[in-house]
């Protein structure tokens, strides 16, 4: 392999102080009334919208520049039939027999349950996948590294890209997820990592409501 060509740091902006300041204060207002939804409108969404939110997540850091990621984005209303066929099924044996009681309970509160109807009713469904490896043009396996890390990087730039936007987005992984494989047609060196329902939320959606956890509780300085 080459050895990569570096370039002057050009694109870098600073800014003064006070600017920084407000900008981390008035990112965090507007990413802070992110949330998770479960009640989406049908109301289309253009491509281009969602074209943008996953160049966003392509520019994540990720092991050594490989990329190991794939976006899947599912329109199509028969393809998201079938994914909630699937993903119901799955979704049954783990509240009826797989999941531990002790995280059934931790879920009660939330009212979630088997039935997924927002798999068919949002616009798109985004299956993010990772690839354990690549090939090479000789076909050759080329092996990717800290793949879980820099996918999830990427997935939480792609969920904070979709709410930048003005949409919502719900994190769905039923588990197992390999049907996705099968539905998508997606080859043995991707594994799906997150299944992304993005949409409007309906009129009547409700959320949870929840607080997050304080600063003192979530850092340490030293």
């Amino acid at each position: 392999m080459s050895k990569a060509k570096f370039i002057p740091l050009e694109d870098y902006q600073e800014f003064p102080l006070e600017d920084m300041k407000q900008r981390a204060q008035d990112f965090y207002a507007d990413v802070k009334l992110r949330r998770t939804v479960r009640d989406f409108s049908n109301r289309p969404v253009p491509k281009e919208i969602i074209d943008n939110c996953i160049l966003t997540a392509g520019t994540a850091p990720n092991g050594a520049n490989l990329q190991p990621w794939h976006f899947v984005v599912i329109g199509d209303p028969a393809i998201k039939q079938k994914i909630r066929l699937a993903a119901e099924k799955e979704e049954s044996d783990f509240y009826n027999s797989r999941a531990p009681q002790p995280w059934l309970d931790a879920l009660e509160h939330l009212g979630t349950d088997q039935h997924k109807p927002f798999l068919e009713t949002a616009p798109y469904l985004i299956a993010i996948m990772a690839k354990s490896y690549d090939l090479n043009h000789l076909g050759e396996k080329v092996k990717n590294y800290y793949v879980k890390e820099s996918v999830g990087i990427a997935t939480g730039l792609l969920i904070t890209a979709i709410h930048h936007a003005g949409l919502v987005s719900l994190t769905h992984t039923p588990s197992p997820m390999d049907f996705l494989n099968e539905i998508l047609d997606r080859p043995v060196n991707e594994k799906p990592f997150l299944l992304l329902v993005v949409g409007y939320p309906a009129e009547d959606a409700t959320v949870p409501h929840i607080t997050k956890k304080s600063l003192d509780e979530i850092v340490t300085y030293k």
